[in-house]
């Protein structure tokens, strides 16, 4: 069975016509013979998205009972048994209803996908978990329903619904967003312009980047390597020489003039040693470069600019920066011609940018020594030929010069052939040499014939001391080329360990940076499991291996385990570079399985600390009040026939006493069970503070708190069932360690949340004892789990009230805080943002 197609129609806010464009959709999709139905639409009292669902054929949703409650949420086998082509499912983001078979809604449409059933939802930027911290910061508001990036970005198709921020706050103020005695909150705290525009601008450049991986993707598909420009990358060009810094800043000024663009370093370290920079300098120009925005990577190639221009296309970059060659013409001459010189030549629709610089034409030195590349071979072998001719015309005009003098001069240009050419055109130029020697020279002149034994000497003493000569510069060479491959992998290694030092690396940091620096397509790490089939444990890059035998070369990294990458075979030398990286990948993998043993061991040893407390709890705590029943319950039925009637009543007492205390201790040692599991479920609903503290006061004897609540206060956002439970907690912690003094509950309006919510408009609530109060080192300690004030046993209880009231606080974007009370006691302090109207 096909798996269905998944459309999301993406929006920056509440009211920006997501429902309205799905439903105008389904109606399309209806006209055009599709078997389309709705599963879930959510009109929020939207007359016209509401006229808009009907003709639509409609699966019935079912209802869940929560809190005395009755919650509609859809029903998922209902719509699979019906089998539509289609389905509608409003709020892909929403939280189901505890009991429910999927915790998130955004599961349930997994199912209908699976079933082969196409969907069309909707969700606000706001609900992405990625953004769930930015959103924040800017509206103040903390999203409880989120679905996790990843799933968003494998949806079949993303259509952003967007409009101005101007007519989104008209439409409110219109009344089609929001009912009219919700509108004012709205458009002054979360629907003001500039959040309205920052959410836009976060929308935009999230489904921007979504479109990005999208291109990427299909350029990849399809073999495509020509750069796309769909969006500005510059990529500059650092050879780790001084002119770094003006080559970084000169692409930061380039970019400046679009928004939106990337920075993107490369420094390219090639086996040939022919790079002048340093470590030193490097460092500064990366940290330059992360201090602008952009990032760096660091690759290995033989050739310069092939591996930068293949970076580049990579990328998909449009502009290059690179500096003016520091080599002179005579190492130009010798093969050591620039790096921008063949990025131009050979950048293609690339646009590259050549900097000047005072550096530029001006080499420090002219190495002689290096590993000789192609071309000078070339060139040593033509002038293994044209060097012996020249001095050979040369000295012809003094026949008066013997034998010595001639070899002498004729093993300077072999000298010359060899530095140039390395071993075998100094060879060649040897042998050509001694030829012309014999025949100009040795006497009969102009014949190959020697006459004289000593001549004869002489020329294969010349032909000896030549070639020897050129083989001391061949292997000089070579071992140049060695100590230079050494030198660029011991750099390469010292970056790595620096990078993995400088911060805690993932397994997928590691492999990006090893595709990197070996210009890989994908890598991957693959575990091997018991029946011989592979899992991948980490990768990194599109389409990475899935098993050894699909990759391009694999290594073993240890038993079980194995590195597969694609893109291109590796030579014997960046195999020994890459066991380097493979040790300290499998060093990376040991670290990151002992970290989580660690924090495994300190989840058990939390875990036992509670269950310790939980036994403690059970063994006194709960089993008082069950010996209290139980006795009483034991009197009533064998001494029923003796006891006057008060006596009964005051056993039914008891029991009932009793059995509320040990209602309130179980409900808190669940209440914890779910806070420190992060099951509690948030049903924002407006809510008064007179309605909630007479619930939470109803058993507390009349006269123990006096409550002082201000005239008309406005209705905070909050969950009614939650909130109670909290104030009735933080109510009896104040009775039982402050009994006999003045305990007063008072609420007013106004004033600002922390710095950590947002400047959203609150709605304070204050319970006030005049108590012994409490050390303010023990504040923060009075808020954990089965912690008592001074660990003194006063009074019923395991330590959880204030740690469930706190947890339930927060769970609803509120604050609960502790400050000594004026004169002696404490005063805790609940915070909760006003209510604002209902969440999309």
């Amino acid at each position: 069975m096909d798996r269905g197609s998944l459309r999301i129609f993406f929006g920056a806010a509440p009211g920006v016509g997501k429902t309205y464009g799905m439903l105008e959709e389904a109606h399309r999709l209806a006209a055009s013979g599709t078997d389309i139905v709705v599963a879930v639409v959510m009109d929020h009292g939207r007359a016209q998205t509401a006229a808009l669902a009907e003709g639509l054929e409609h699966v019935p949703q079912r209802m869940v009972e929560y809190r005395g409650t009755r919650l509609p949420e859809m029903d998922v086998d209902a719509v699979i048994e019906r089998r539509p082509h289609t389905a509608v499912v409003d709020e892909y983001a929403h939280t189901n209803a505890p009991g429910s078979r999927n915790e998130k809604r955004w599961q349930d449409v997994e199912e209908l996908l699976t079933a082969g059933i196409d969907v069309l939802t909707t969700v606000n930027v706001q609900h992405l978990a990625s953004l769930n911290d930015v959103v924040e910061s800017i509206t103040g508001t903390r999203q409880q329903e989120m679905v996790p990036d990843a799933v968003v970005r494998r949806a079949d198709q993303i259509e952003l619904v967007d409009i101005p921020p101007e007519l989104l706050r008209q439409r409110l103020s219109s009344g089609l967003v929001y009912a009219p005695d919700k509108i004012d909150a709205a458009l002054a705290n979360y629907f003001r312009l500039g959040n309205l525009s920052a959410l836009r601008e976060i929308a935009l450049i999230w489904l921007a980047d979504r479109v990005e991986e999208g291109l990427a993707e299909y350029r990849q598909r399809h073999r495509i390597d020509e750069s796309w420009p769909a969006r500005e990358r510059v990529v500059v060009a650092l050879t780790g020489g001084p002119e770094g810094e003006a080559l970084v800043r000169r692409a930061a000024r380039i970019l400046s003039r679009v928004s939106g663009g990337d920075l993107l370093a490369v420094h390219v370290r090639r086996p040939d040693g022919l790079s002048e920079g340093s470590e030193k300098s490097l460092a500064a120009q990366r940290k330059l470069v992360e201090d602008l925005g952009g990032s760096y990577q660091q690759l290995a190639g033989d050739d310069v600019a092939a591996s930068l221009l293949d970076f580049a296309r990579s990328v998909n970059a449009t502009q290059i920066v690179v500096g003016i060659s520091r080599h002179s013409r005579l190492q130009q001459l010798l093969g050591r011609g620039g790096v921008g010189s063949a990025v131009v030549r050979n950048s293609g629709e690339i646009d590259v940018h050549m900097v000047t610089h005072s550096l530029a034409g001006r080499a420090p030195r002219l190495r002689l020594t290096p590993a000789l590349g192609r071309r000078r071979t070339i060139v040593g072998y033509a002038l293994a030929f044209v060097f012996p001719i020249v001095m050979t015309a040369a000295l012809l005009p003094f026949p008066q010069l013997n034998l010595t003098t001639q070899a002498l001069a004729h093993l300077c240009a072999v000298v010359a052939v060899a530095f140039v050419g390395g071993l075998w055109p100094a060879v060649v130029a040897a042998v050509f040499d001694s030829l012309l020697l014999n025949y100009f020279v040795t006497p009969p002149i102009g014949s190959l014939t020697i006459d004289d034994p000593q001549n004869f000497f002489a020329l294969v003493v010349f032909l000896g001391v030549a070639v020897a000569f050129s083989l001391v510069v061949g292997v000089s060479a070579r071992r140049s080329q060695d100590a230079a491959r050494a030198r660029t992998e011991a750099g390469t290694l010292s970056e790595l360990a620096r990078g993995s030092l400088a911060r805690d690396q993932s397994a997928e940091e590691f492999l990006e940076q090893l595709r990197g620096e070996f210009q890989l397509s994908a890598v991957s790490v693959l575990a091997q499991d018991g029946d011989g089939s592979w899992a991948v444990r980490a990768r990194a890059g599109q389409d990475a291996p899935a098993d050894p035998e699909e990759a391009d070369g694999a290594d073993r990294l240890e038993p079980g385990l194995t590195v597969a990458w694609r893109g291109r075979p590796l030579s014997g030398g960046e195999r020994r570079l890459l066991a380097a990286f493979e040790a300290h990948l499998a060093a990376l993998l040991e670290r990151q399985e002992l970290a989580t043993s660690v924090r495994e061991t300190i989840r058990l040893g939390e875990a036992n600390r509670i269950r310790t407390s939980i036994l403690r709890a059970v063994s006194h705590d709960l089993r008082t009040p069950l010996a209290g029943i139980r006795l009483a319950a034991t009197a009533l039925s064998r001494q029923r026939g003796k006891m006057t009637a008060g006596e009964q009543a005051e056993m039914l007492e008891a029991i009932d006493s009793y059995s509320g205390r040990l209602d309130k201790l179980v409900a808190n040692l669940l209440d914890m069970s779910r806070i420190e599991s992060d099951a509690v479920t948030v049903l924002h609903e407006p809510v008064t503070w007179l309605e909630v503290v007479s619930e939470a006061l109803v058993d507390l004897p009349r006269d123990a708190v006096r409550v002082d609540l201000a005239p008309n206060l406005p209705a905070v956002d909050g969950d009614r069932g939650l909130l109670e439970r909290a104030l009735a907690n933080i109510v009896e912690n104040a009775v039982k360690y402050a009994s006999g003094s003045n305990i007063v509950v008072v609420a007013t309006a106004g004033g600002l949340l922390g710095p950590a919510i947002g400047d959203r408009p609150v709605s304070e609530l204050r319970v006030i004892d005049h108590g012994t109060g409490i050390p303010p080192e023990r504040v923060m300690a009075m808020f954990e789990p089965f912690q008592r004030l001074g660990d003194e046993q006063k009074g019923p209880g395991i330590g959880l009230g204030l740690a469930v009231a706190k947890g339930f606080i927060e769970a609803m974007n509120g604050e609960l805080a502790a400050e000594p009370t004026p004169g002696g006691g404490l005063t805790m302090v609940l915070r909760m943002p006003l209510y604002a109207g209902p969440r999309e």
